[in-house]
């Protein structure tokens, strides 16, 4: 709970040297009032104190120190709001003395310390720094991987016990870098860029006699040319145990220039011919005169970004000047510093890029050999020039289609072949380009090209045709590649060419691909008419009513197709109103081109057989409809391909046509059958059941009720609007089956004919999910007088919305029930443990003190 102001400077006594800078700093804290405070600062030799600079004041300085104050050798810098640092410069023996720092009051109250003292003792300069005997910094000329040595003398002879930081310093441009030094505390402390020099021992500081400071560095590189200064600290030790540094200096010892070692190949991008050699020397450029050998490293790459450890060693020298063992490379020493690389019969693989790596090894006293510089030369290009057979190409075509499917053959031979050796290999490629009247721009495809052991590789255009035989890649002679196409079609129409690609054989046996020379283009191509197929469908009876056998037949003839066969489709388009078929068009029977009959889209199990589909001529095909149904009506049509032998024993599609539309249409007097969707409570509460009936009214003709049946179909609608899917409730068919639908929830349907013209669908046990729309749909069966069944359009019913409400004194009756007998059972339990632990659990013994009963004296006897 202490608190007040406390003006701190830093604890004395602080030994500074003669001419020096000093900095005494002064702060305070625990203060009240403004964030910035004022400072006065105060001298005293012996007693009085002499006032020399404040913040706020103007007029402090006396008149001793305003003339040192007015020339800013002594000076206030401030740090922060709270502290200040005063600044004396060129500091002198009468500046000895007590320095008082003292702030003026802002508090509200006065408590803590307004003003602390600091002893400054100030010692004479006793610190010298020299280098070489030479006035003047010596200058050293030295060869990369030399070793050189610097000396300095630092000696102090300071009253106080002071200690020394030498630091040695290299000036590279306009700054100066710490390389390493000998701390005050006596401990080594290398620059961060020589820590691993130091490490391995390539730098060193070493002490000697006199005080001296040696720097010695080994393996010297480019990067130690530049000037060397010799950097001298004396430091004290003050009263709170911290070091304070009270002066530095420094002096330029040497002027170190390094000659690079450099390694280059004396020639630049090199061009030679296959079959020639290839002559590269290696120059090592130094000015070292001395003892030395060279260890030189031949390399190769395809790629000039690669490095040692990816290129290829091609030869080596060390530097006992003993060459690995090779058979067509050759290196040797040509003088001092060359080094000569033959390579014999090149190669089109020798083409990549050359370089040489070198180190200099020099001896050292003790016999032994040190490797001082390593460099690696630039990267040079050699082209190895390939030797080009000199040959032509000649395409024909010796079979040429006059139709389709006639078989075509191109010869692509190799003519006028000069200058080729046994190393050289001829192989084919062939290409295909689709001919085209207009100026648009095809690219070719390629159909099948050889490697260079003849492996033939086919394209995506003729794969699938040569695994089946139909296009055949052979070699009729050592000049002569063929191509046959066993069944050309129109889609073959066009221009073809061969490319003969000669294929050079390497030393390792590999061959390289070296010229490739095409062909001019051969056009396949005749001429062709247009295919015509036309088709005529005929109805052989003029009228029948419902229950007849409809018949029509197609003749089919056509122009342009050889030997063709057909395929025929038949096709009726329906009404819009049948629901079975919404698009209105349905595939009823076809008869491919080799006789095949297929039942497409005729559904109607009852009817399997009702329908024949039959080839009657060659070009005349016939179509029956057993017991035709009302639902039968429509449009119908013959749809027939015409087909041509292809290659293979295949068949290919020619030409389609369609006929004219022959019309089903059945003139009746039938009655007309209406649906509507009754219920006497459409509202009901869950767990009821629901009744809806399906209501089939009759108007026009009347007839008996064996002679009627119906389809009966309950969907449902689970939305308020009919903006969903219907949902398929049961069904009841002519027959009296009755199929439901799986259902989620645990209510449960039944379906049930009351009379010859009602339906009743019941839901039992109605839950939430039973609400919505629903409706039926129902299917008339009428039978005619020729004792068929006929089939009467869907009917569909006009939607009923069933609403299910929940009821809510149902809902909580036995809930309500159960948790007042919960409530009241466990109210009797708990008066029940009451009462049972007052009786025995809690009952307490107390004892009470006896009185003794008198009776009262009477008024006489008192």
């Amino acid at each position: 709970f202490c608190r007040g102001r406390v003006v701190r400077v830093p604890k004395g006594p602080l030994i500074r040297v003669v001419g020096t800078e000093v900095v005494i700093r002064c702060s305070v804290s625990d203060y009240d009032g403004p964030s910035e405070q004022n400072f006065d600062w105060e001298f005293s030799r012996e007693t009085d104190f002499m006032r020399i600079v404040s913040t706020w004041d103007s007029t402090f300085t006396s008149e001793e120190y305003q003339k040192r104050v007015g020339h800013g050798d002594i000076k206030l810098r401030r740090s922060s709001n709270d502290a200040v640092e005063l600044v004396i410069r060129n500091i002198q023996p009468t500046d000895q003395g007590r320095y008082k720092c003292s702030t003026p009051s802002t508090d509200a109250t006065v408590q803590g310390n307004y003003d602390a003292e600091v002893q400054v003792k100030v010692i004479s300069d006793g610190l010298s720094v020299s280098g070489s005997k030479a006035r003047s910094s010596m200058s050293l000329r030295l060869s990369e991987g030399d070793s050189f040595k610097l000396r300095c003398s630092a000696i102090t002879t300071s009253p106080e016990h002071t200690h020394l930081h030498v630091t040695w310093q290299i000036k590279s441009g306009s700054t100066w870098r710490d390389i390493l030094s000998l701390t005050h505390e006596g401990k080594f402390q290398p620059d961060p860029g020589y820590e691993e020099r130091y490490r391995n021992g390539d730098i060193r500081l070493d002490t000697g006699a006199n005080d001296t400071y040696w720097l010695s560095v080994s393996q010297a590189s480019s990067v130690d040319g530049g000037a060397y200064r010799c950097l001298v600290s004396e430091w004290v030790r003050g009263a709170d145990s911290s070091w304070q540094k009270i002066q530095e200096k420094s002096v330029e010892i040497a002027s170190v220039a390094i000659q690079r070692t450099d390694v280059v190949i004396s020639t630049s991008n090199v061009s030679v011919t296959e079959r020639d050699s290839l002559d590269l020397t290696c120059n090592i450029t130094t000015d070292r005169s001395g003892i030395f050998q060279a260890e030189v490293m031949w390399y190769f790459s395809a790629s000039p970004d690669d490095t040692l450890s990816d290129a290829q060693v091609l030869l080596s020298m060390d530097r006992d000047s003993v060459v690995s063992d090779s058979t067509l490379i050759s290196l040797s020493h040509v003088d001092r510093n060359s080094y000569r690389l033959l390579v014999r019969d090149v190669d089109v693989e020798d083409s990549g890029y050359y370089f040489c790596q070198a180190a200099v090894w020099v001896p050292l006293h003790n016999g032994s050999w040190h490797k001082v510089v390593e460099r690696t030369s630039a990267p040079v290009s050699v082209v190895v020039t390939a030797l080009e057979p000199d040959y032509e190409v000649f395409l024909n075509a010796s079979k040429t289609p006059k139709f389709s499917d006639d078989p075509t053959e191109l010869n692509c031979r190799i003519t006028n072949a000069q200058d080729t050796e046994a190393n050289i290999r001829f192989t084919v490629s062939w290409y295909y380009r689709q001919h085209l009247r207009s100026d648009d721009v095809v690219t070719e495809e390629l159909l099948a090209t050889m490697d260079a052991d003849w492996t033939l590789l086919l394209g995506d255009r003729s794969r699938d045709r040569t695994q089946n035989g139909e296009i055949i890649f052979s070699k009729k002679a050592v000049d002569t590649f063929s191509l046959r196409i066993q069944w050309t079609s129109e889609n073959d129409r066009g221009d073809y060419f061969c490319v003969i690609s000669a294929w050079s054989r390497h030393r390792n046996n590999s061959w390289v691909k070296s010229k490739d020379v095409t062909s001019a283009s051969v056009n396949i191509f005749w001429a062709t008419q247009d295919y015509t197929l036309t088709v005529e469908a005929v109805k052989l009876k003029p009228f029948f009513v419902a229950g007849h056998t409809f018949e029509m037949t197609c003749k089919v003839s056509s122009k342009n197709i050889k030997t063709p066969r057909y395929s025929v489709l038949i096709t009726a388009e329906k009404p819009l109103t049948d629901q079975s078929n919404p698009s209105g068009t349905t595939r009823i029977i076809s008869l491919n081109q080799d006789s095949v009959v297929r039942l497409e889209d005729w559904t109607d199990q009852t009817r399997v057989d009702g329908v024949v589909l039959e080839k009657v001529q060659e070009n005349e095909f016939r179509y029956r409809m057993y017991q035709t149904q009302i639902s039968d009506a429509g449009l119908y049509r013959c749809v027939v391909t015409a087909w041509s032998p292809g290659g293979g024993g295949m068949w290919r599609e020619a030409v389609n046509g369609l006929s004219n539309p022959i019309q089903i249409d059945f003139q009746t007097s039938g009655p007309v059958f209406n649906v509507s969707v009754h219920s006497d409570n459409p509202t009901i509460y869950q767990g009821e059941l629901a009744d809806l009936l399906c209501i089939v009214t009759m108007e026009g003709m009347a007839l008996e009720p064996d002679d009627m049946s119906f389809d009966v179909f309950w969907f449902a609608v689970r939305s308020f609007a009919l903006d969903r899917e219907p949902v398929l409730l049961a069904s009841l068919d002519r027959r009296g089956i009755v199929t439901q639908s799986r259902r989620n929830g645990s209510s449960d349907l039944s379906l049930e004919r009351i009379s010859p013209l009602e339906f009743r669908l019941r839901v039992h046990g109605c839950e939430d999910h039973d609400f919505g729309n629903h409706y039926c749909v129902v299917t008339p069966w009428v039978r005619s007088a020729t004792g068929v069944w006929q089939r009467e359009p869907d009917i569909k019913a006009k939607p009923i919305f069933l609403s299910v409400k929940m009821d809510v004194l149902n809902a909580f009756k036995y809930p309500l029930l159960i948790g007042i007998g919960l409530a009241t059972v466990i109210g009797l339990l708990s008066c029940l443990i009451g009462y049972c632990s007052s009786r025995w659990c809690c009952k307490k013994e107390v004892q009470e003190t006896r009185r003794e009963r008198r009776r009262l004296m009477s008024m006489e006897m008192d």
